[in-house]
């Protein structure tokens, strides 16, 4: 820590306080990325239980799409 600090040229106080935000924000972060798991998850099992519609999507399809 007080390597950090004197890196940073700030007191140890100040490094300790900015190491502590740190880990906060990346352990907020990794809760909201499991909560987008779930969400996708959630997703890829709505969209598994619905019927296949038989539609081929090729070049040809997008193409059209685009007016190409």
């Amino acid at each position: 820590m007080r390597e950090l600090a004197a890196t940073k040229g700030v007191t140890l106080t100040e490094a300790i306080r900015a190491a502590c935000d740190e880990a906060l924000r990346n352990a907020r972060r990794d809760m909201t990325k499991d909560e987008r798991y779930a969400r996708m998850r959630a997703i890829r099992e709505e969209l598994a239980g619905m019927p296949d519609t038989g539609v081929k999507t090729d070049k040809a399809f997008f193409d059209a799409l685009n007016d190409e």
